[in-house]
């Protein structure tokens, strides 16, 4: 498993109920945790359109989450 950390920052409206939410890596030299991830991952962004509320309630602009990604099996 590979684990990023990401920032949401950006949320565009494409219709009532779709929404682009933008994700970037972070890096504030004052946190160590921070350090570590520029390091492994200095440049990246995640671009996703959904249609789901619930899920557009907790992607809110400015929050940070953990990305993993995990290979599936078989491939």
């Amino acid at each position: 498993m590979v684990r990023a950390k990401f920032q949401v920052t950006g949320v565009t409206t494409h219709n009532h109920s779709t929404k682009e939410i933008e994700l970037s890596t972070v890096y504030d030299n004052m946190i160590p945790e921070d350090q570590r991830f520029q390091k492994a991952t200095p440049y990246g962004s995640i671009k996703m359109n959904i249609d789901n509320p619930a899920a557009l309630e907790q992607l809110g602009l400015g929050k940070y989450f953990y990305v993993d990604f995990s290979e599936l099996p078989g491939s």
